[in-house]
């Protein structure tokens, strides 16, 4: 009984301090070189797939998952088998049109890409 209670503690100690996977920077999420993240309006939280192939990733790169990951984020399997982080069930994405850390070039572009606020 104590090895079940000691291991029940272990996993929950370590699902709970999973380390986030982006931090905030003035108000939005930004990858580790502080790049802003976008969603991607085509798609649909928590399918598990990602709308942008092909030339969309061109210019919208995934933003790639690794590690323990606990809510409200995310991955998903992308169809080369890549994984994908993913913010509330929505894939997440860099734009090749920010430069620079901080950049925001991406927001409301065609109306269907936005940064990633709380």
């Amino acid at each position: 009984m104590k090895l079940i209670a000691l291991t029940l503690t272990a996993l929950v100690s370590t699902t709970a301090f999973a380390a986030e996977p982006l931090k905030k920077a003035d108000g939005v999420y930004v990858d580790a070189a502080g790049m802003t993240v976008y969603t991607f309006d085509k798609d649909v939280a928590g399918s598990g797939k990602s709308a942008c192939v092909d030339g969309c990733l061109k210019n919208w790169p995934a933003v790639a998952a690794s590690g323990e990951l606990a809510a409200p984020w995310s991955s998903i399997t992308r169809d080369d088998g890549s994984k994908q982080l993913a913010y509330k069930g929505k894939p997440l994405y860099l734009f090749v049109g920010d430069k620079k850390a901080g950049e925001r070039a991406g927001d409301n572009v065609k109306d269907m890409w936005h940064v990633v606020k709380d």
